[in-house]
């Protein structure tokens, strides 16, 4: 099983990002997908999920209305689109087949000026 994060980097604030997740081993199309994040210092947080067939989703109260998690299961790949960043969103952002204790590497996003 792999899965594999890309599409953070530096950004401005009030600028976007599109983070993708790209998983192999598994039935994509029959697997739910969250997004997670840490920030220096602090716990890892719950950011976004989805279901398998992205009929529901959920966010955390702090990207509600800023972030988009949405998926492409012909392409095995879950996205979180964030725009309106603030600086409080820096932080490595990790993917993970929801309860499944898969994890991606992480992806950096750092948004500052």
């Amino acid at each position: 099983v792999q899965v594999v994060e890309s599409g953070g980097g530096l950004v401005q604030p009030g600028g976007s990002l599109r983070l993708s997740c790209a998983v192999s081993g598994f039935t994509f199309s029959a697997i739910p997908m969250s997004w997670y994040r840490q920030a220096s210092g602090k716990e890892r947080e719950f950011v976004a999920r989805i279901t398998s067939t992205g009929d529901y989703v959920d966010y955390a109260d702090s990207v509600k209305g800023r972030f988009t998690i949405s998926r492409g299961n012909a392409k095995n790949t879950v996205f979180l689109q964030m725009n309106s960043l603030k600086p409080e969103d820096t932080a490595v952002y990790y993917c993970t087949i929801s309860g499944s204790g898969y994890w991606g590497q992480g992806t950096q996003v750092t948004v500052s000026s």
